[in-house]
């Protein structure tokens, strides 16, 4: 979980998130256990998390270099996320000069949507939102500049920080100061969120694209012909020959495209070393391409493998 904390007043606004990423790996009951006693402010130090996810016999993966804060143009964008087997959850708030909008999303769908004018918000678990709160009531002044808002913040953030463990001691911070009146600035958040919305989508589209290319290449690879009959030569012109494939083998390229199936013709190269004459059989013995007959040893510029 983060902490990210955002003013939105008439001159600016300003944002500052920690850049803390804790992954838990292990039994899932277990990793409950320890996010619920983590994130109630349970465990107070990185060393008590440590110690507590031995015991629960949980692995984690502490980093400080998370970006959860984005700046597009006139407005900044903070993200929260969490994820599950099955889904990533998201929640933003885009904030500019009198004006921030507060969306939820499931995968890359809006499945909540709230916005306002001027206001303090922040994002966080219970125990984060209320540390935060007390600390920023310490600090605040009735009158207070931006800079100096920005000043608080980094105090806040790094009060918390030591605190409890889910929030690391690094944060980002942006300052945004366009000159918008309040419909303006809804104006701008309502377009910015749509480019954004679109953006997360084809984003998505390509990942699940580069997934479904990946499973598939894998499968192909399983599929890759190391041992046994390939096909005949029917023809021999010099160092080619033409090979009709055997009834179980296909011919791909390197991009896993189809380029022959079985009872097809491809095109293969002879070395010079022994003799080969139409009808000989070639064959793949110890994942080396060659005339059983003989051995003589050939070479192809594509990827032999074994049909569905």
């Amino acid at each position: 979980m983060s902490l990210i904390i955002t003013y939105i007043g008439a001159q600016g606004c300003v944002m500052a998130g920690d850049k803390r990423r804790i992954a838990f790996f292990g039994d899932k009951s277990n990793r409950e256990i320890l996010e619920e006693e983590l994130y109630s402010g349970k465990i107070e130090n990185e060393s008590q998390l440590k110690k507590r996810a031995s015991e629960l016999e949980i692995t984690l993966k502490i980093t400080d270099d998370a970006v959860k804060l984005r700046s597009l143009g006139k407005v900044v964008v903070g993200e929260v996320s969490s994820k599950s087997s099955f889904e990533t959850k998201r929640r933003r708030i885009y904030a500019t000069t009198n004006g921030f909008q507060i969306i939820e999303l499931t995968g890359s769908n809006i499945t909540k949507m709230d916005k306002g004018e001027s206001s303090i918000i922040v994002f966080g678990n219970k125990f984060t939102k209320k540390t935060a709160s007390k600390i920023l009531k310490k600090y605040w002044k009735s009158k207070t500049t931006l800079k100096e808002i920005e000043t608080i913040f980094q105090k806040v953030l790094h009060e918390v920080s030591e605190k409890t463990p889910s929030v690391g001691s690094s944060c980002d911070l942006f300052i945004k100061t366009p000159a918008l009146d309040k419909k303006e600035s809804q104006k701008i958040l309502r377009e910015t969120v749509v480019r954004d919305v679109k953006l997360l989508q084809k984003w998505r589209q390509k990942l699940k694209k580069d997934l479904l290319e990946k499973a598939e290449a894998i499968n192909m690879a399983s599929r890759i012909l190391t041992q046994g009959e390939v096909g005949r030569v029917v023809n021999v012109d010099e160092d080619r020959l033409e090979i009709v494939l055997g009834k179980d083998v296909q011919a791909f390229d390197v991009n896993w495209k189809q380029l022959a199936t079985p009872g097809d013709k491809v095109m293969m190269f002879f070395n010079g070393e022994g003799d080969i004459i139409e009808g000989d059989l070639v064959v793949i013995e110890n994942e080396r391409l060659c005339l059983k007959r003989n051995q003589s040893p050939l070479r192809c510029d594509i990827i032999l493998c074994k049909s569905d």
